[in-house]
């Protein structure tokens, strides 16, 4: 059940009355409501939001079992791990407009990658994960076995091995909370994260193989079978934050599953909800308004569907505040 409306969901629905803050309102409602109906949701999650500490609401969504399953980028997987063990030498910029290149240079040459105004140490965060998960990686591919990129990620919170590095609070990691119940995920092009760059580089070194890791096809393969037996008759909700292809490759299951593979009862998604700041536009899919997605054969006509233009650093807590009845 659906936590009863606390603060932060009294506030915006007495405050938050037109515009985008309405829509923001409408949004949560409407997850509320498809929630209290039975259904599933899809989270997707895009840019930089593990970095951005979405986990301190995220991972008691998961908890709570108000999201089923995750799309996510390579970046978000890992970072949220990186968070968990390297937060104390994270470093924020908060006057980052005003960098000059030389300022930029002086940071990368410290070691410390720029996520907006926030800066990632490398040697704290990347490679403190990169040994570990090298270890599990070479361990698969000597017993023969392939697993996909969250999985070897879940493995290795799961082993307890980066416990003595932790420097936030565990129930703030969304990548945790996800690790102990099995969540699904879906991480399309993991291969451009800092993980899948580390990876290739093994294999380039012939140290080791590609195939030891699963690919975005079988993460294609992986979604349509969680699809197939948890969409049901009346379909699975959307709720995507930003745009990029943390969202584009999971919508896609659906028009796959009933125009390819001829699964014709296959339902639209149920649901559908974007935060984004980009601004409606001609050609631009994370701009594109819900009802091309019709078209698509990813939206019905009676899907709710709504569009929240701001920033998903903003807007996403409060949202998961207002369904955590916080």
């Amino acid at each position: 059940m659906i936590n009863k409306t606390g603060p932060v969901g009294q506030f915006v629905e007495t405050h938050f009355k037109h515009f985008n803050a309405a829509s923001l309102v409408d949004a949560a409602k409407g997850y509320q409501q498809h929630l209290n109906e039975g259904k599933k949701m899809m989270i997707t999650l895009a840019g930089a939001m593990s970095t951005a500490e979405l986990g301190k609401s995220l991972a008691e969504m998961i908890r709570q079992d108000k999201v089923h399953i995750i799309s996510c980028t390579g970046a978000n997987l890992e970072e949220d791990i990186m968070n968990l063990v390297a937060h104390d030498y994270y470093e924020r910029v908060p006057n980052y407009r005003d960098l000059t290149p030389e300022q930029e240079w002086a940071l990368m040459e410290r070691g410390l990658n720029r996520v907006t105004d926030t800066c990632i140490p490398e040697e704290e965060a990347f490679r403190r994960l990169e040994y570990p998960m090298l270890e599990l990686w070479k361990n698969a591919e000597q017993n023969g076995q392939r697993y996909l990129p969250h999985e070897y990620m879940y493995e290795l919170l799961l082993s307890g091995k980066l416990e003595e590095y932790y420097q936030i609070d565990p129930k703030d990691s969304w990548m945790l909370a996800a690790a102990e119940k099995n969540l699904p995920i879906v991480v399309p092009g993991w291969e451009d994260s800092t993980m899948g760059n580390i990876f290739a580089s093994y294999c380039i070194k012939e140290q080791l193989v590609p195939t030891t890791i699963k690919s975005g096809i079988e993460y294609m393969q992986y979604l349509a079978k969680w699809h197939i037996e948890n969409a049901g008759e009346e379909g699975i909700g959307f709720f995507q934050i930003g745009g990029g292809i943390a969202g584009d490759f999971p919508i896609c299951v659906v028009p796959m599953l009933y125009q390819d593979m001829k699964m014709e009862k296959t339902p639209f998604w149920s649901y559908f909800c974007q935060i984004s700041d980009s601004t409606t536009s001609y050609g631009s899919y994370s701009g594109a308004v819900p009802n091309e997605k019709i078209t698509w054969g990813k939206l019905g006509i009676d899907t709710p569907k709504f569009i929240i233009e701001s920033d998903a650093s903003i807007v996403a807590p409060l949202v998961f505040a207002y369904l955590l009845g916080w």
